[in-house]
């Protein structure tokens, strides 16, 4: 295959060999950038506001509502709902409690083309929670099931 060139720019292999560079590193940015956990501040500004429903790549697995001053919603589609809020560890990890769970679940969240990734880093053999679809609703919470 033969390629055109400016003669301008290809009188030397270097300035092909940079060109080439600068367009891998490019194309590259985005990839990396997924690779890389969101700071707090990227998560905040990213979910707030948002209701992000989960699943772990074969099943569906819960929703969580971020609110403001990171409170946030938690429910399992079961049509019970936990209050909660998160914060930063002294690592950088994505910590939350719940009403019922004081112990943090901390977490690493990945923003890549297909949605956030989250891994639950409290135990690296969990199985890692992916983005289905996230929405400006509110989350709904009819409540546990009462009677008999």
């Amino acid at each position: 295959m033969r390629v055109a060139c400016c003669p301008a720019l290809c009188q030397t292999g270097a300035m092909i060999r940079y060109a080439l560079t600068l367009c891998l590193m490019l194309a590259s940015a985005p990839a990396l950038a997924a690779d890389r956990p969101m700071t707090a501040a990227e998560f905040e500004a990213h979910t707030t506001g948002k209701t992000f429903f989960y699943g772990n790549g074969t099943a569906p697995y819960g929703a969580e509502e971020y609110l403001e001053n990171r409170r946030v919603r938690w429910s399992f589609l079961d049509g019970e709902c936990k209050e909660g809020r998160w914060f930063t560890d002294e690592s950088g990890l994505i910590c939350f409690v719940y009403e019922d769970r004081p112990d943090p679940q901390c977490w690493s969240f990945l923003d890549g083309p297909t949605g956030l990734t989250a891994r639950y880093e409290n135990d690296p053999q969990a199985t890692e929670l992916y983005e289905v679809r996230q929405s400006d609703e509110p989350l709904e919470c009819p409540g546990p099931k009462v009677g008999v």
